[in-house]
């Protein structure tokens, strides 16, 4: 199992976040783990609508799309898909390819925080859950700041599976409130 299974299993553990027959979106899927992982708890009647934009081993049970989030009709193609349901959770363990040097990583690590954002503002039902992975740097309170403007609770999760070094941490975002423009 890979050691993004094991941050997931954790963030579970601590939240119970996952729930039997939920709709659940993986953002950054590949190579499938985190989709695994979801479709096991939400059951054989919940749904995971996998995106990447790398290929991924058809997964029994994952209905999965080879996308760029970044695309700007990527949220056309994933409402069409989704039709006028709204999903429970959106999980993004998104990260930029890493070059080590954090004034480059932590902005391209931003932008998909905001991407995300920008998804759960069009497909996340009310009250529903995001978990997404974001680098720590000096506007770190800002984006935080600004995610709970649009959910209830905010939490924020270092797995002990995290390399000790990383600057990755995961907010856990609770109870979808509204959209902002």
């Amino acid at each position: 199992m890979s050691r993004a299974w094991f941050k997931l299993d954790e963030i579970q553990k601590h939240y119970k976040i996952f729930k039997k027959n939920m709709i659940v979106v993986d953002l950054g899927a590949a190579p499938g783990s985190w989709s695994k992982y979801a479709k096991n708890k939400i059951g054989k009647n919940g749904v995971v609508i996998a995106y990447d934009i790398k290929k991924i081993n058809p997964i029994k049970g994952i209905k999965y799309f080879k996308e760029n989030i970044l695309k700007n009709d990527f949220i056309d193609k994933i409402t069409n898909y989704i039709g006028y349901n709204k999903v429970d959770i959106i999980m993004s363990d998104l990260s930029p390819n890493i070059s080590g040097i954090s004034s480059i990583d932590i902005p391209k690590s931003i932008n998909l925080f905001k991407s995300v954002i920008k998804i759960c503002k069009n497909i996340l039902k009310f009250k529903g859950i995001c978990i997404i992975k974001i680098f720590q740097g000096n506007n770190f309170k800002y984006y935080i700041k600004y995610i709970s403007l649009i959910f209830k609770k905010i939490k924020i999760f270092k797995p002990v599976s995290s390399r000790i070094k990383s600057k990755e941490i995961y907010i856990i975002a609770f109870h979808f409130l509204k959209f902002l423009k």
